[in-house]
């Protein structure tokens, strides 16, 4: 594992001593599936984007800015807190008060809010995972001061009072029925719940309806108490913004947070994730599909890791009937599933966490092609140890890089993007950077990385739907073996 990281830096910094001669000279060669040296694509597009500026505050709040020309601008705070940092008993907190900080200020009752928001043409959103809570606004140029204003307000005023706490606890519990009903998320809770067993993040996001049904105000209280501190907040900013004016506002009205020094990363540390590798079934005779989500443990963020895993994502692709592309697609997953008529979707996931992550497969398909199915995927993901075309390894590298340009679409996803890699980086990633990696993952990085990753290691498992067909956990363990020479 050594060798390979120690080669795939080397990699790294020869690709990035390219693309800043390129920088300086000329544009860059375009990669070409058969060639013979190292592919390097051409990024100079991007050396002309709008330069990020990041500022840090005397409470420890860092405001991160990218402008550009346009007539909207959005700004939001992001937190290191969500659903791992609950305390125990209490699942569910991060969300409930995430549903409670727009319920009204000493300055705002809850309909003045919504109003004031609404009357300027700009939309106010929250959402809260595992590990990151995100309060934004998108509103147009001149009115980034009451934008900023609100947020300060609600984060710091906000009175929970106790008709709104029972008011959402109705709304939360209707929410969860909704979720419900939504397959997608069900089996990523559940896949965390096998994943992670017993620890904070395989817990769901919403928490489990008698704990929603018990949270207080003083645990609302405690919990933003305990975690919306100076250094764990992110304010970030993009479009029709000025760094300096940021700041200055920044500074003077978000006043009420406490420098505590407990970083996220050190209360991971004191109860880091332990992938248990177990599954989740349930079975249900009266659903048309079947559901099915295959991980194995992943890289935390900062892990060298990580870029490879996000390639070999790439690699295993997506896939949807409903298009009708599959068996000319790049991905030998997609192909073998789409020809054979295996699955009605599936796609590859990566998720990212303080000190782990979660990657594999999630498909759906009829009842009686999960054993096929399962065949297929586990072959798919263990032969990326053995073996791996340039051809693919070259598609795989550009559909990543432009999915991640296609991201970062319009000031509200630049915001969202800067403001998550502060808080999981430290910084902002120069795209520069970020495609110099990318592009440093060769055939040799992605076996290494799936023998290490894959290969004799343990496998969540979670499924939902009718599954007399679908293999025991043991049969997928099974096939993580090492091949016998």
């Amino acid at each position: 594992m050594a060798s390979s990281l120690s080669r795939y830096r080397r990699r790294i910094t020869s690709l990035t001593s390219t693309l800043l001669r390129a920088r300086l000279f000329s544009s860059l060669p375009v990669a070409k599936p058969n060639a013979s040296d190292d592919p390097v694509c051409d990024h100079a597009p991007l050396f002309r984007s709008p330069e990020v500026r990041v500022s840090t505050l005397l409470n420890g709040i860092r405001v991160a800015t990218q402008s550009s020309s346009s007539h909207m601008a959005s700004v939001g705070v992001w937190i290191d807190s969500g659903s791992r940092f609950e305390a125990p008993g209490t699942n569910g907190t991060a969300h409930f008060l995430e549903h409670m900080i727009f319920k009204g200020t000493r300055r705002r009752t809850a309909r003045s809010l919504e109003e004031e928001i609404e009357n300027l043409g700009g939309r106010l959103n929250a959402y809260t995972s595992r590990e990151q809570t995100t309060f934004f606004a998108d509103v147009f140029r001149r009115d980034v001061p009451v934008a900023i204003d609100v947020l300060a307000d609600i984060l710091q005023n906000s009175k929970f009072p106790d008709h709104a706490i029972k008011r959402e606890r109705g709304v939360i519990l209707r929410e969860m029925e909704e979720v419900h009903g939504q397959m997608e998320e069900v089996i990523f809770d559940h896949l965390h719940e096998a994943a992670f067993h017993g620890h904070p993040l395989g817990n769901t996001i919403l928490g489990p309806e008698e704990i929603i049904q018990s949270i207080s105000r003083s645990d609302l209280q405690n919990y933003i108490e305990t975690h919306y501190t100076g250094p764990r907040m992110v304010v970030s900013a993009a479009g029709a913004v000025k760094h300096e004016e940021i700041v200055d506002m920044v500074e003077s009205l978000f006043t009420r947070f406490a420098r505590t020094p407990t970083a996220a990363a050190q209360l991971a540390q004191e109860n880091p994730a332990v992938f248990t590798g177990s599954e989740v079934r349930v079975d249900n005779e009266d659903m048309p599909l079947a559901h099915l989500a295959i991980a194995f443990k992943g890289s935390a963020w900062t892990d060298p890791n990580s870029i490879p895993l996000m390639v070999i994502q790439s690699l295993w692709g997506s896939w949807n009937s409903s298009v009708g592309v599959g068996n000319c697609s790049g991905s030998q997953l997609a192909r073998r599933v789409s020809t054979d008529n295996l699955a009605e979707s599936m796609m590859a996931f990566n998720t990212n966490y303080l000190d782990t992550g979660l990657f594999g497969i999630y498909a759906t398909g009829m009842p009686n092609c999960l054993h096929d199915l399962s065949c297929v995927i586990m072959q798919e993901i263990t032969r990326l140890a053995y073996e791996v075309s340039e051809a693919e390894l070259v598609r795989a590298r550009n559909q990543l890089k432009s999915a991640l340009l296609l991201h970062i679409d319009g000031s509200t996803a630049v915001a969202e993007n800067n403001g998550r890699q502060m808080l999981t980086y430290g910084r902002v990633i120069p795209f520069l950077e970020l495609f110099a990696r990318i592009d440093a993952v060769d055939t040799s990085t992605v076996k290494e990385t799936a023998k290490n990753f894959i290969i004799n290691k343990d496998v969540a498992v979670a499924a939902v739907g009718p599954l007399s067909k679908l293999p025991h956990h043991e049969w997928f363990r099974s096939q993580t073996c090492s091949r016998t020479t």
